[in-house]
């Protein structure tokens, strides 16, 4: 057989809808029907795409290169995925998370604290640079504030992700961020600059509406008997201090400096096991095994027995078996040839900016589908479109705000990836959910594609200028 890196050909429109039809009835049979773990399905999903690989004469040394590359890609998510595990058992159970929802509950309007948990997500995670982070430490305290004022939880899993995506796509600290003008070969700085036209915008008009649905979903005189009675609760279990707000304003301070999440956030879930020890009167032996095992207590409220009762690395193996198996669909769709002939095919589609702005999009969520993260829908939304960019004439800064629209964006939208994942694990809420609350993302969608077809802050330059690809972003600048 052929020892080829690359397929002897690339698979036709034709054998690619197939694998994608395959694939959709897969994930359909199993979930659905069979009701099989998620996990079963994408790894039977790996079997489907080595036989069009087969078809296409790889060897399978070939394609179990492609499996490894792509799930080495993607392991730095899992990495950060098991240390906020350990991060959300052991701030439970030392009373950090209980203690913010304590304090929130206290001071907190309940029909402003969708916009206040919007804005608050947004500011950490813009200071942070994290989604995960954030969602692990200011979402889950949200989570808890809100379901203690009779919000439903999906909405305020909306709020909370919409704020934490804003940082994780504006902040210059994301690694998405840094990572989508690096393959766009665009300036950090202007790429921020590019991406401000369409967040600005839909931050504003999802602030309005959280705002406006705070006002008129929850009553002035809504009853405050059940934040009451989580409060003589979470007093009753934990003890409540100040002081244990201080090891997430270090956490939060040391993301913030730039230093890397692993580390911080593993340093975090010791400060939190201390915290048990210390401030909860736990075993020190048990507030370690707490970082493993998770948080365990019973109480009279109900929902707090649920939220509560979570954490710990245990409880993100199943979350890193899942990721594994899709990041290892993503490189192995990458080596057999699919990315590329859809990439070509959208060559011969997208002729204006309009078609331009969809395909990349497309192609990010191409890559959030069958790839499974962030990572793999940043490299499918800017390689299967960076050609037509610099064909048409049009500034990469374009493609960079593109590509993060339908990759970064449409990550916790597809439940399987490693964002929706781990927000559904996190903030225990389910992926579909949550989704029709997502209205920071699904505005920053729509005001990306309504600038493609009406020509708005779509920057030219002359076509074949750049062929080079490291001057992308120079030239005669002008708006059309």
């Amino acid at each position: 057989m052929s020892t080829s890196m690359t397929p002897a050909r690339l698979p036709s429109m034709t054998e690619v809808l197939a694998i994608m039809i395959g694939f959709i009835a897969i994930m359909f049979l199993s979930i659905n029907v069979l009701q099989l773990p998620i996990q079963l399905a994408l790894f039977a999903s790996w079997f489907l795409v080595m036989a069009l690989g087969i078809r296409l004469k790889i060897n399978y040394e070939t394609m179990q290169q492609g499996l490894i590359d792509g799930i080495h890609n993607g392991m730095e998510a899992v990495l950060v995925l098991t240390t906020v595990g350990a991060l959300i058992g052991t701030w439970i159970a030392g009373g950090i998370v209980p203690s913010i929802i304590y304090y929130g509950l206290s001071v907190m309007n309940p029909q402003i604290f969708l916009f206040a948990a919007f804005i608050i997500c947004a500011l950490t995670s813009l200071a942070t640079g994290t989604s995960f982070g954030t969602a692990g430490t200011a979402g889950v305290a949200m989570m808890g504030i809100g379901h203690s004022f009779g919000i439903p939880l999906p909405l305020v899993a909306g709020a909370v992700i919409s704020g934490a995506y804003v940082g994780d796509k504006m902040s210059p600290l994301s690694d998405t961020t840094v990572m989508t003008a690096s393959l766009c070969k665009v300036k950090l700085v202007d790429h921020i600059r590019s991406m401000m036209w369409v967040s600005v915008p839909a931050i504003a008009i999802a602030s309005v509406l959280f705002l406006i649905v705070g006002f008129f979903y929850i009553s002035g005189d809504v009853d405050t008997s059940r934040a009451s009675m989580a409060m003589q609760a979470l007093e009753t279990h934990f003890t409540i201090s100040p002081w244990l707000l201080l090891p997430a304003v270090i956490v939060i301070l040391l993301l913030t400096k730039r230093y890397p999440a692993i580390p911080v956030i593993t340093f975090g879930a010791v400060l939190g096991s201390i915290c048990a020890w210390w401030a909860q009167d736990v075993a020190p032996i048990e507030a370690i095994r707490i970082a493993y095992v998770g948080n365990a207590m019973q109480s009279d409220v109900e929902f707090l027995n649920t939220l509560l009762n979570r954490g710990g690395i245990e409880s993100m193996l199943g979350v890193v078996a899942l990721i594994l198996f899709a990041l290892g669909l993503g490189g192995l769709m990458e080596r057999v040839g699919i990315l590329q002939s859809i990439s070509n095919g959208f060559l011969r589609w997208a002729n204006n900016s309009g078609r331009l702005t969809l395909s990349t999009m497309l192609g990010g969520f191409f890559g959030n589908f069958f790839g499974g993260a962030a990572y793999v829908s940043l490299i499918t939304a800017s390689t299967i479109t960076e050609k037509n960019y610099d064909d048409q004439g049009v500034d990469r800064r374009v493609l960079s705000r593109n590509a993060e629209a339908g990759g970064t964006i449409t990550t916790p939208m597809v439940p399987w990836t490693d964002g929706g994942v781990f927000m559904a694990t996190t903030l225990g809420v389910s992926t579909l959910t949550y989704l029709p609350f997502l209205w920071y993302h699904m505005l920053v969608l729509a005001i990306a594609l309504f600038y493609g077809y009406a020509n708005i802050a779509i920057w030219r330059t002359d076509p074949k200028a750049d062929s080079d690809r490291g001057e992308a972003h120079a030239g005669s600048m002008q708006t059309s």
